[in-house]
């Protein structure tokens, strides 16, 4: 397992993320434009979960495009550009994993979050996820555990090592452990470190607003939240459910 294997199992879960997505757009999306999307994990159970689906993923890294092309997934298409320049357009723009951080100036999100607009059809939606809460700006560690598909431990380590409430700067890492049956396999650190603008809820709200979107809806992301039919289904909150750190989407709507 390389360090973008270890990602894809600690940080992300796209098969979850996908239904929760459409339920957020409302309607029936079809079309994905994952901006930011490193190695597509997103694009990928799009494409394989949504019944004619297709999905279109934008990134700078040459490597991580190329790695997510290995597997050829059908209707699949990955441009290696500059997101905050593209013209690929879709029913649903996803920023995930906090990539919208990777803008730092207000007058560039809001050029970019403009020209998403314009890529969107009509019933479009951007959505975004960002992190906040009492804890947004506190220095430290936090460390989960997951299970490999071969059975083995990895101990995923969140770093928030600088932070500047002022700002609004941060610099993130993320480490993993391997072991199995007790014995450290593999260990790698600083496998990914970030250096993020962290943008609050009400920023990301006012810029949305600013680029044109008629509204901008908070949600609890991924939660448990099923109808008597087995679908996701998602409702716009007013509260988070942890105060001391939360991560939410904000979703613009057309």
């Amino acid at each position: 397992m390389d360090r973008h294997d270890l990602y894809e199992l600690c940080v992300q879960s796209a098969r979850d993320l996908v239904p929760f997505l459409r339920a957020m757009h409302e309607q029936d999306p079809r079309v994905l434009c994952e901006d930011f999307c490193g190695t597509a994990a997103l694009s990928r159970a799009w494409c394989e979960m949504v019944e004619g689906g297709s999905a279109i993923g934008t990134d700078l890294d040459e490597d991580v495009l190329a790695r997510a092309a290995r597997g050829g997934t059908p209707r699949l298409a990955l441009r290696r550009e500059d997101a905050r320049s593209s013209e690929a357009r879709g029913d649903l723009i996803f920023v995930g994993n906090f990539s919208i951080g990777e803008i730092h100036d207000r007058g560039d999100l809001v050029a970019y979050l403009t020209r998403c607009r314009e890529r969107l059809g009509a019933g479009g939606v951007f959505i975004c996820d960002t992190y906040g809460g009492d804890a947004a700006y506190r220095i430290g560690h936090v460390h989960r555990m997951h299970r490999a598909p071969d059975g083995r431990r990895v101990r995923y380590t969140w770093e928030q090592r600088e932070a500047n409430p002022l700002t609004g700067m941060v610099e993130n890492a993320l480490h993993f452990r391997v072991d199995r049956g007790g014995t450290i396999e593999e260990e790698v650190h600083e496998a990914f470190v970030y250096h993020w603008r962290l943008w609050s809820v009400p920023e990301l709200r006012d810029a949305m607003c600013e680029a044109g979107f008629a509204s901008a809806d908070v949600y609890n992301k991924m939660p448990d939240a099923m109808d008597e039919e087995g679908n996701a289904y998602a409702l716009p909150t007013t509260e988070v459910e942890d105060e001391e750190g939360f991560i939410v989407c904000v979703v613009g709507r057309m």
